[in-house]
């Protein structure tokens, strides 16, 4: 074997003036070579890229898992967004109904107290309109008793010996008569 030199780089040739030689050695040695590589890469996918699939397929599996649970989570909460919603719905619509009632029972009282109040109004002017009825009748008795006296002592001057008491009550009785109830009563 020759070395020649061109530049910088040396270049082996082999005895028989080729660049390299193909010899049973050189051949040998390649089969032991690829076969080495061969057992180095069955020994390392074994080894090595066994585990690493086995690792991204679990991600693989991890994140598909995820994002179904991550969708199923989005779809549960918007199923109880919707209930919730559903429940403040029904909340306000009770809150509604109670203030509707608060405000028929109100007005219900109010009607009440209203017509208590006429029905207390109309009793104290009924009793107001029978105490003045009395107290008139009382005035009119008082003023027949007055009227009575002047009228007996009118009389009793008048006729101041000719007539007796129970001339004078007759009298008394006719005049009366004459002059009517109404007379007394306005």
């Amino acid at each position: 074997m020759t070395l020649i030199s061109w530049g910088s780089t040396l270049v082996a040739l082999a005895d028989d003036g080729r660049l390299f030689g193909l010899d049973y050695q050189l051949l040998f040695d390649s089969a032991i070579t690829a076969i080495n590589v061969f057992i180095l890469f069955i020994l390392l996918s074994f080894i090595l890229f066994n585990p690493v699939r086995n690792m991204l397929k679990k991600r693989q599996d991890k994140i598909t898992s995820d994002r179904e649970n991550a969708e199923a989570d989005k779809k549960e909460a918007l199923a109880m967004k919707l209930e919730y919603e559903e429940k403040l719905r029904a909340a306000n619509k009770e809150a509604e109904a109670i203030l509707s009632d608060a405000r028929r029972v109100a007005k219900h009282n109010e009607q009440k107290i209203v017509a208590d109040a006429k029905e207390e109004a109309a009793r104290i002017i009924a009793r107001a309109n029978t105490e003045a009825e009395l107290e008139k009748q009382k005035a009119a008795d008082e003023v027949k008793q007055q009227i009575i006296a002047v009228a007996q002592m009118m009389a009793s001057k008048a006729l101041a010996g000719s007539m007796t008491e129970a001339v004078s009550q007759e009298l008394i009785e006719q005049t009366l008569n004459e002059m009517g109830e109404n007379t007394w009563l306005s």
